[in-house]
């Protein structure tokens, strides 16, 4: 079967330039700019390209939820794992940014993720909950899960951020 006898979707993606967030994001702590994201006030690109969004936020603590869409399907007709993988990284980096204070930002060091079962369309809104296990000086670690509105797991991670100081080296612009 060729591509070109399979009906076609398509879908509109807009977002902000990645860099003027950072700008803004450089003098807030983290969790002024966790509660911007709350508001609606600025969304990271890969949050409108995979259409998920943060709905709630706390020191430690970060939960994003995601609706399971077709574009998000993988060629055997289920989710592919990175969306998953995509939002819980977000979840516990977040829960890591809400302890930092303004100048400083972390990125992952490595994510262990394990998957339980497949998501599909009809699982609805999944959400993805992360925690702060450790908060050191140079490093964090965090953990989280994408469960299903009756709580029921569909995938765990746990990853180790570094932390880093925000300067001139640390941005492409």
């Amino acid at each position: 079967m060729e591509n070109e006898n399979l009906e076609k979707r398509t879908r509109l993606v807009t977002w902000v330039d990645p860099f003027e967030l950072a700008k803004r994001m450089k003098a807030l702590s983290g969790v002024e700019s966790l509660k911007m994201m709350l508001d609606n006030k600025i969304n990271p690109p890969i949050a409108d390209l995979l259409n998920f969004q943060l709905i709630e936020a706390q020191e430690g603590k970060a939960v994003f939820s995601i609706q399971p869409e077709e574009y998000h399907y993988n060629p055997v007709g289920v989710v592919h794992g990175g969306v998953a993988a995509t939002v819980l990284d977000a979840a516990m980096a977040c829960a890591i940014q809400s302890l930092l204070p303004s100048e400083f930002f972390c990125t992952t060091l490595e994510l262990k993720i394990n998957y339980l079962r497949p998501i599909t369309i009809k699982v609805g809104i999944l959400r993805g909950e992360a925690e702060v296990l450790h908060f050191g000086g140079r490093t964090a670690v965090a953990q989280g899960k994408i469960l299903d509105t009756k709580g029921k797991v569909y995938a765990y991670a746990s990853t180790t951020f570094m932390i880093l100081p925000i300067s001139p080296a640390n941005s492409d612009k």
